[in-house]
């Protein structure tokens, strides 16, 4: 039975008996935070940012374990309060049912976002003050039906506040409607390389108010939502994450269009970070007094490196376009010294002496055509004589490094010897349904690619330049000169091909692009000289 107080202690009893349970709810809530601490296990990454479901729950669970005691007929019937008291405890009681139902379906549904690794839709400001206003409305409903309020006064109030904050918070909540409509609409994410305006770069963050982009300066910039959905978008990242790029050349009117445009193109295969597909391609746009403009386009996946990437295509290109002599144009007072430069005959043909001796000296200290085996091992098999008449019919070339000199398989009729400078090279063999690659590095006095030229088999290896080197290439028609001015030489590259090609026989087998008749024959000095012979011929023609 409830005992009888007068009003002024029954005043003090309910306030005593309000803060009693509100401490015990703490010592509750401090419990279950503990035991969840202890007991819960291991979390991904992508959840560990939002709470277990145990953590959010646990303010209105102790909440609810007080009111729930309280509202036991037994402890009523002993506390010395009046009725007043028990209906502001059946209103709160029913209040935190619906905070546990409502902070219930929160946490459920961020963590199905974080289990998906997928970011929540709502900034964090935005969901906060969505969460509020629906506590707000459920507060009114149980002080409207159960402790019978007029909440009308506390409506038009709120009415009035929320018009207030709203005129105040404009731009904020422009921004706030702005990133939704962003994030719904998937404009962008963050990692994706995208343009707003005038401004480039990698978005690193984008929250309830702005938008962050880390430019190719290092530097942050920071956009308010408004303005960057009132600006047009360029995302390179999508719809997958290749994007084009070109590349913008001038070319003198004596090149060929063709040539000029494949060499383009293959200077863009060539450069590392340029996706194989889609192929670059490449266009000629127009004429003007100075020759004809053409546009390179190639496609990259490494939106970032793509003004490295250009450096690396604009390199190969000024290289490939040196070697073949076509004339990127040049202002007027840099032709006329040019025009004044070619009647300085006498130069020339100097600087054409000395290259020749540089192209004897290189080859006379290289591998070229070396004996293999016999007393002679390590010898040349040329005399200073051929040498030189060699020396004077190969070309000195630069190359730009990572340029392709050749790929595995392909026809070859020319060998380079390195001068000065790396080239690196892999080689692609197949055994039991099984590939092996093997890669090899030639430096200043090695050859390569000289298999294709003695024997007119597919080349072996793809090579190219590792650093900017310096090549003298040696082309079938010198090669075949020097061979028809000495008939007894091609017996003696016949014997020094064969023997070194019987020492690697058995890599030369499992080479897919060489037939097993090929590979046979380039071991076999009788076929390497019948092969020698007929190229002797056709030079003759």
């Amino acid at each position: 039975m409830t005992p009888k107080l007068s009003p002024e202690l029954t005043l003090y009893a309910e306030i005593l008996f309000t803060l009693a349970p509100i401490a015990a709810a703490g010592l509750v809530y401090a419990l279950l935070r503990r035991l969840l601490v202890l007991g819960s296990p291991a979390s991904s990454r992508a959840e560990s940012s939002v709470p277990s479901i145990g953590q959010h729950l646990a303010l209105p669970t102790s909440l609810l374990i007080v009111l729930s005691v309280l509202r036991w007929p037994a402890v009523r019937a002993l506390l010395p309060v009046g009725p007043r008291y028990h209906a502001f405890a059946d209103a709160a009681f029913f209040f935190f049912v619906v905070f546990f139902l409502i902070r219930m379906a929160d946490v459920l549904v961020r963590r199905s976002y974080a289990k998906r690794d997928k970011p929540f839709p709502l900034p964090r400001v935005l969901h906060g003050f969505i969460l509020i206003v629906i506590y707000v409305a459920a507060l009114f409903a149980v002080l409207d039906g159960f402790l019978g309020v007029d909440i009308k006064p506390l409506l038009a109030g709120s009415a009035i506040l929320t018009a207030v904050i709203g005129l105040a918070l404009q731009g904020v909540l422009g921004n706030i409607l702005a990133g939704m409509s962003l994030h719904y609409t998937k404009s962008f994410s963050r990692g994706d390389w995208v343009k707003i305006g005038e401004t480039e770069g990698v978005v690193v963050d984008t929250n309830w108010r702005e938008t962050r982009i880390l430019d190719r300066a290092k530097n942050i910039i920071v956009l308010p939502n408004n303005a960057v959905a009132s600006q047009t978008i360029t995302n390179f990242s999508l719809p997958d994450r290749t994007a084009a790029a070109t590349l913008s050349v001038k070319a003198g009117f004596e090149a060929p269009p063709a040539t000029v445009l494949r060499l383009l193109t293959d200077a863009a295969r060539d450069a590392p970070g340029v996706a194989a597909a889609p192929p670059p391609d490449a266009f000629c746009l127009s004429y003007d007094e100075f020759g004809l403009s053409y546009l390179l386009r190639y496609f990259i996946t490494d939106y970032s490196r793509k003004n490295h990437i250009t450096t690396e295509v604009a390199r190969i290109v000024w290289a490939k376009f040196r070697r073949h002599g076509i004339e990127i144009p040049l202002p007027v007072e840099n032709k006329v010294k040019r025009v004044l430069w070619a009647f300085q005959s006498d130069d020339r043909i100097a600087e054409a002496t000395v290259e020749k001796e540089r192209n004897y000296r290189d080859l006379a200290r290289s591998s070229f055509l070396r004996v293999q085996e016999g007393e002679r091992a390590g010898e040349m098999a040329l005399s200073e004589s051929e040498v030189r008449d060699l020396a004077s019919r190969a070309d000195r070339r630069r190359f730009a490094a990572r340029e392709v000199l050749f790929r595995q398989g392909e026809a070859g009729e020319n060998c380079y010897l390195v001068a000065s400078g790396k080239v690196r090279g892999e080689l692609v063999t197949e055994e039991g349904g099984r590939r092996f690659t093997t890669e090899f590095e030639v430096g200043p006095g090695g050859i390569v690619g000289e298999m294709s030229l003695f024997t007119g088999i597919p080349r072996t290896a793809t090579v190219l330049v590792g650093e900017d080197a310096e090549l003298i290439e040696i082309g079938a028609e010198a090669f075949a000169a020097l061979l028809g001015r000495n008939p007894g030489l091609a017996e003696s590259i016949a014997e020094i091909v064969a023997a070194r090609n019987r020492s690697n026989l058995e890599t030369l087998r499992r080479i897919k692009e060489l037939s097993a008749g090929a590979a046979e024959g380039s071991a076999d000095k009788k076929s390497v000289l019948e092969y020698l012979k007929r190229l002797v011929q056709v030079f003759k023609r």
